[in-house]
């Protein structure tokens, strides 16, 4: 049987680095399949051999796409941007471009790992949500105030941008650990801003193929 000639991003619905991929394949308007990994299921179906001979580190996402196989979020949108360029993710201006990228990392490096589930499982069940809420809290302090000096619309000015992905699906992750936001106004209007784009509400936990029928919208 001849290989896909699509795209195939091997995605988990409520993994936040899933939904920054797919936020930016909906951006770029990509037809790609899509094979679910359960991160929960089966002892965890990203330790198969299957998977691990894909990604070895037996994380989600990964984009097999022309001809080679991509992990790590960040790579992926990087990649998407320099062979699909339009629309931009990445600004033009250098300056703007850096802020992009360490916003980005600041939420992709500085906030998630520290609350994704690998780390919440050593961390113990009683001890989870106050190590959740601080590892947010601690992130969204520094970025609340260097958004104010790069934001416009979004992030970075008035374009949605890379660190628009990495947004989005952080700010989700805060609501589900119960974090009060309101401390972060600035954090709050731009998530606002990006739940009213088609391709942020599409490429959404609540309307993914693997979304279990309590958590659809």
């Amino acid at each position: 049987m001849a290989e896909s000639r699509k795209p195939i991003l091997y995605s988990y619905f409520r993994s936040s680095c899933s939904w920054r991929v797919r936020i930016a394949l909906a951006l770029k308007n990509m037809d790609y399949e899509m094979i679910t990994i359960n991160l929960t299921k089966d002892g965890g179906q990203q330790f198969s051999e299957e998977f691990q001979a894909l990604n070895p580190m037996k994380q989600v996402p990964a984009l097999k796409i022309d001809g080679i196989t991509i992990g790590q979020s960040l790579a992926i949108i990087e990649y998407l941007e320099e062979t699909r360029p339009t629309p931009r993710l990445l600004p033009q201006d250098p300056k703007k471009r850096a802020h992009v990228r360490m916003i980005s990392h600041l939420l992709a490096s500085g906030i998630q790992p520290l609350q994704n589930l690998s780390v919440l499982k050593q961390v113990g069940q009683e001890n989870q949500l106050t190590w959740a809420q601080q590892a947010i809290s601690s992130g969204f302090n520094a970025l609340e105030q260097i958004l104010q000096s790069t934001a416009g619309t979004y992030c970075v000015g008035d374009e949605v941008s890379m660190a628009d992905l990495c947004l989005a699906p952080q700010v989700a992750n805060a609501d589900r650990f119960k974090v009060d936001l309101t401390p972060y106004p600035t954090i709050s209007r731009i998530n606002k801003s990006l739940l009213a784009l088609e391709a942020f509400q599409v490429s959404h936990p609540c309307r993914q193929p693997d979304t279990p029928p309590e958590l659809r919208a």
